[in-house]
């Protein structure tokens, strides 16, 4: 990759993996998934590309085969110019779904993104995401690289709930649809972790984000979003294309009239019935104009997915319960070059453009609008607010009353005067307020803000931690990853040498620990031995796995081994078994039950695993030092955990240098990895002298790790 030569040059990935993208002939209102978001994304990556201070955008998403679709969206790289990029990474069904449908496989999108930013070799200074999933994918990566998110909403998941049940939808059924729990679940996660949420009005952030439980932890910035000023503009004497106008009109008894137009996804939320109500319900109103509904492409409906069926299928019932023939058109085709030439249409037939939806983050398609010099009528939910008070050039009315939005467009029609002002309004407005250029002006000034703040946290950092800013786990070419007790610690002069040769390291080797410890109890002992938090800790005996100073949780690593983890079962099952007892709370874990043990009463560990085979559980005991019985997943362990790291991050097992004193390090000895035995060890790993790939030290505790990084030469080679 040919990256800016201005080395002070930002690197931004952003993150959209839902929906049909490609850098041109983008395929609008194809279906739910492919609309405004689209757009935005695409268009605002371009707009950061000219800018002088970023040399580089990638745009991840999906990668799609499916002969239904072109060609295009199975292509790894798209190359948009000046460096900008659309990246398709594969993850998920291979053919083309509902973003409702993605969630599962969202964590396998985590893991491909680590794997082609390690084969790149570059890390970005910054992910901005858009929309829930991609929130859920850039939280994981920033918190895995160290790297800030930044967060673009577009239609939030609360008020998108209450307005459909306030139109009379039932809760289990749009849950259903939209899986709204994990999709508000992530969005109250970002709120709090991401560092700055980019939002389009004041109202998105005091009303829509203010239905938020985490609304006060989070950094809003309000960046009204461009529009292409070259492709919509008014009508004036250009000759529209004879094919838009061919196909609306054909549609019309009447075409000179006034067109009502309405552009959008054939989605519930987009309010399209009300439309029909309102102008089927208003003989006055049809007399006056006709009505345009462009709603995606479509060649037979029922070959649509469920939602899009239903919805124009109960447009067209509609249209013909109120005898609307010759007065409504619904083109089933447009492509993304039509749109600008559909509003220049209705704007030389002084029409107006009407956008009913039950709540709009913003109104991409009103700016448009305004900029073609077409007035509007808008919900007035959300970011239409906005619009109307810096465009001064349409109306606000209730999606919810059919009455009020009749009344409104009919007052827009009726008054000349009023609608060529609104039009004038509108292509000022749109040129002041709502160019790329202002709005990636500011996004470069918040973000350089946002990135010396964060310097400033990762100079405070490198007094505590191995890590002076990005993670070096994607780029780090070996790891080390030692027990704490009778290993790491227990040797003050040799740590405090061993600690000097990792920072020296650090960036080119991931330090680790691997302990039966709770991530608490770790922390604190590390601190108390003046050993920096490493990269990685490995804890409660493989059942977590965290990061960095910040001790962020690897979910992946989590959703592992929840499989086939049924905790109160087990604790159930074992609460009456002689010999054991519970731990105290603070050493039990979601992914882990401790036990005292009286040995003499305990059944042995053969007897325990077929009681657990008979009530059809699943779990690892880990019987120590005579007594102490860990139970946990059948996936976790400290070995099952090293292999984890190797495979999400590419680090091949050889790669990896272990360290361990007892019988509790035995598993992660074995295998590909190299291992270190300190000379303080247990009797128990006798049995492991002689094995090719493991060192026996003299030396105890840190003096014995020293010694083996110098028996596999790494302190040699790494110099």
């Amino acid at each position: 990759m040919d990256w800016n030569n201005n080395e002070n040059a930002l690197y931004i990935l952003m993150i959209s993996p839902h929906g049909l993208i490609r850098g041109k002939n983008m395929e609008l209102g194809r279906d739910a998934d492919t609309g405004g978001q689209t757009t935005y994304v695409v268009e605002l990556m371009r707009a950061l590309a000219r800018h002088r201070e970023i040399g580089q955008v990638d745009l991840l998403t999906r990668l799609i085969t499916d002969p239904a679709l072109s060609s295009d969206y199975s292509q790894p790289v798209e190359d948009i110019g000046n460096g900008a990029r659309i990246l398709r990474l594969p993850f998920g069904p291979s053919h083309y779904v509902r973003k409702e449908l993605l969630w599962l496989h969202l964590d396998q999108l985590v893991d491909r993104s680590l794997h082609f930013l390690r084969q790149q070799g570059r890390l970005p200074d910054l992910i901005h995401t858009h929309y829930a999933d991609a929130g859920y994918v850039g939280q994981q990566l920033s918190q895995l690289l160290g790297i800030p998110q930044i967060h673009t909403g577009h239609s939030l998941g609360r008020p998108k709930q209450s307005r459909l049940l306030a139109s009379g939808r039932k809760k289990t059924a749009i849950d259903r649809q939209f899986n709204f729990e994990r999709r508000i679940t992530t969005e109250e996660d970002l709120l709090v972790n991401v560092a700055m949420v980019i939002t389009s009005t004041r109202q998105e952030v005091t009303e829509q984000y203010g239905m938020y439980h985490n609304h006060a932890s989070a950094r809003f910035v309000v960046i009204p979003p461009g529009t292409d000023i070259a492709r919509f503009s008014p009508p004036g004497r250009r000759k529209i294309n004879p094919n838009v106008t061919h196909m609306v009109d054909k549609f019309l008894s009447d075409p000179a009239k006034p067109m009502i137009l309405a552009i959008c996804r054939p989605a519930i939320h987009k309010n399209l019935k009300g439309l029909i109500d309102a102008y089927g319900s208003s003989s006055a109103l049809q007399e006056k104009a006709n009505l345009v509904i462009v709603a995606g492409n479509r060649d037979d409906i029922r070959e649509l997915d469920e939602a899009s069926q239903k919805i124009l299928g109960e447009l067209l019932l509609d249209i013909d319960r109120y005898d609307l023939w010759g007065k409504v058109a619904i083109p089933k085709h447009h492509n993304a070059e039509d749109v600008p030439e559909l509003y220049r249409l209705a704007a030389r037939r002084r029409g107006v453009f009407v956008n009913p939806a039950l709540t709009e983050p913003f109104g991409l398609t009103l700016i448009e609008a305004a900029a073609s010099g077409l007035p509007f009528v808008a919900t007035e939910d959300g970011g239409p607010r906005d619009i109307v008070a810096n465009c001064c050039n349409g109306l606000l009315v209730n999606p919810l009353d059919p009455t009020a939005i009749a009344f409104a467009l009919d007052s827009a029609l009726s008054d000349k005067q009023q609608w060529r002002l609104w039009a004038r309004n509108g292509v000022a407005g749109a040129r002041r307020h709502y160019s790329w250029d202002a709005h990636v002006s500011k996004y470069v000034k918040e973000v350089r803000k946002l990135l010396r703040r964060d310097r400033k946290r990762m100079r405070r950092q490198i007094a505590f931690t191995m890590q002076d800013g990005k993670s070096p786990m994607p780029l780090a070419r070996k790891a080390l990853i030692s027990d704490i007790d009778n290993t790491l610690i227990g040797n003050k002069k040799g740590l405090q040498q061993l600690v000097a040769w990792l920072k020296n390291h650090a960036g080119s080797i991931v330090f680790g620990i691997a302990t039966g410890r709770s991530l608490e109890s770790a922390v604190n002992v590390l601190k108390n031995a003046r050993v920096p938090i490493p990269n990685v800790l490995i804890t409660s005996v493989g059942s977590e796995i965290n990061y960095s100073y910040k001790l962020q949780p690897d979910i992946g690593w989590a959703n592992r081994i929840a499989h086939l983890w049924r905790r109160e079962a087990l604790e159930q099952v074992l609460s009456d078994i002689p010999g054991l007892t519970l731990q105290p709370a603070v050493n039990q874990r979601k992914f882990k039950l401790s036990y005292n043990v009286v040995s003499e009463k305990m059944p042995s560990l053969h007897d325990l695993y077929r009681l657990l085979r008979e009530h059809r559980l699943h779990a690892r005991l880990i019987y120590s030092h005579d007594k102490f019985l860990d139970v946990l997943p059948v996936r976790a362990s400290k070995g099952h955990a090293i292999r984890y790291l190797a495979y999400k991050w590419e680090l091949p097992l050889e790669n990896f240098l272990v360290v361990g004193d007892s019988g509790n390090d035995k598993e992660m000895l074995l295998g590909d990895t190299l291992g270190i035995v300190v000379g303080n060890h247990g009797m128990e790993l006798e049995q492991l002298r002689g094995m090719e790939r493991i060192y026996f030290a003299r030396g105890h505790q840190a003096d014995g790790i020293l010694e083996g990084l110098a028996h596999y030469g790494w302190r040699i080679a790494d110099h």
